[in-house]
């Protein structure tokens, strides 16, 4: 595909579609250019705020006639290039479309338009005493949530967005508004649209809708930490955990670089090794019994310090600082941004994933760490690279795909949460298969004839 760049005939054209302004200011076009990834950013040629399906539908109508690309944009938090228009075409801003339009409480469901952020919404769902549980850590709308697959610290206990998108409305490229799933526990009524569209990365279609599952705030919290003489041990532990059936809502790990990060931009004074968080939910003594049985397991895996709280000031203050990993490591390098890989296998292969990992980077000069949320197989290596330097993505691009190639061939995925984007299309091809990799695109084909919905992103057009 050639880039499109709209004429002021085609600007005025969709400027007839919406009660916006469509905006082509280079601050604005700067700011739709890229997400919290390395990816270089790309400009649209222009920005499309949209406040309603209806709108919606009326500029992919227009754009997939014009045959132009639409990049779907939230809060641009992604991690994989998700929003960087590839091709030019528009920026389709939603971020305007933020209303929490119903709750129903008695149903644990909470229906949505796609710009309103999971803090938003977690705020408001606190009235009731309830809340939402996917949290990747940054304040994502939960459109771009669905659309990336997200999941985070929570999954272990509550699922991911796969598990907790009930029901949609979207928008196909033609302006076709179709309205998918249900707000029933079960279903099973003809092909699972729904779960077809979370994760496809905003390629088959534009989320206007969600219908979401809720959760009723546990009667009680408690966070605990535990610290390991090496990363695996804590790794071992972790998994073991698991294996034994407690029902730990969160475990992540960190490794010694992290605390070090997190000690200096959060003024903390942790221990700097390798580190176990975990979080507790239940009735107050299930909460007790859950926590000594951690502190039991954890000291066969040679943990020490086992240490748990719960007081909520403490257990907000422990959580916040892991949210903050990923800028606690860009702040430790003024200038640089980060890489953030995301990799997930069984359970039984993971100290041997991250130990792998560990070894690969520790071949290369450039600074990173390691964590994530180890309970379910899932981690990261955070990669540090000066954007100045262009041949350095490049390197770490190749140190990635083979860690990626390596977990690949151990049973797992190249990704567990951040999606494909435009950089993992390779790996896609390694972990799938050519032949699942055509019946997506035949899918892609098929929804978006002309490819106009972010071209450029999970496989090549």
């Amino acid at each position: 595909m050639k880039r499109v760049d709209l004429d002021p005939s085609q600007i005025s054209g969709i400027q007839d579609l919406i009660s916006g302004k469509v905006s082509t200011n280079e601050s604005v076009l700067d700011l739709h250019s890229h997400d919290e990834s390395a990816f270089p950013p790309v400009r649209p040629s222009a920005v499309v705020p949209v406040n309603s399906t209806e709108e919606v539908s009326r500029v992919l109508a227009y754009c997939n006639q014009q045959k132009i690309p639409v990049v779907a944009f939230g809060a641009g938090t992604s991690l994989e290039g998700h929003v960087v228009p590839l091709y030019g075409g528009i920026s389709l801003d939603l971020s305007s479309m933020n209303k929490i339009v119903e709750m129903r409480p008695d149903d644990l469901l909470v229906r949505v338009e796609p710009g309103v952020t999971r803090l938003a919404l977690n705020a408001k769902l606190a009235n009731e005493g309830l809340f939402f549980s996917v949290d990747p850590g940054a304040d994502a709308t939960l459109g771009g949530m669905a659309a990336t697959g997200a999941a985070g610290t929570t999954t272990v206990r509550y699922g991911s967005m796969r598990e907790n998108v009930m029901a949609m409305t979207a928008v196909l490229a033609d302006g076709t508004v179709i309205h998918t799933g249900r707000g029933t526990r079960k279903l099973s009524a003809g092909y699972d649209l729904t779960k077809l569209i979370v994760g496809s990365e905003g390629t088959l279609a534009v989320i206007t809708e969600l219908t979401l599952r809720v959760f009723g705030v546990p009667e009680k919290m408690a966070a605990a930490v535990v610290r390991f003489p090496t990363l695996t041990d804590g790794v071992a532990a972790a998994t073991a955990i698991v294996r034994m059936g407690i029902a730990i809502a969160r475990c992540e790990f960190l490794d010694a670089q992290c605390i070090r990060n997190l000690n200096a931009h959060e003024d903390l004074l942790m221990p700097e090794v390798p580190t176990l968080f975990f979080e507790f939910h239940g009735s107050p003594q299930g909460v007790v019994e859950d926590a000594q049985s951690v502190k039991e397991i954890v000291s066969e895996f040679s943990g020490s310090d086992f240490e748990w709280t719960s007081d909520e000031s403490e257990r907000r203050k422990l959580w916040q600082a892991r949210h903050n990993a990923h800028w606690a490591a860009i702040t430790t390098h003024p200038g640089m941004r980060g890489v953030s890989t995301d990799m997930a296998v069984p359970l039984s292969a993971l100290p041997v994933a991250v130990e792998l990992a560990q070894e690969i980077l520790s071949q290369h000069p450039f600074p990173f760490s390691i964590l994530g949320h180890v309970a379910d197989g899932n981690f990261h290596c955070q990669i540090i690279t000066d954007p100045n330097k262009p041949e350095e993505r490049d390197q770490i691009r190749e140190i990635v795909h083979e860690i990626t190639m390596k977990i690949i061939a151990m049973g797992g995925t190249c990704t567990g949460e951040h999606g494909i984007g435009g950089g993992k299309i390779e790996a896609l091809l390694e972990e799938t298969g050519a032949e699942a990799v055509a019946v997506m695109r035949a899918i892609k084909k098929t929804l978006d004839p002309n490819w106009i919905l972010n071209p450029g992103k999970i496989f090549l057009a």
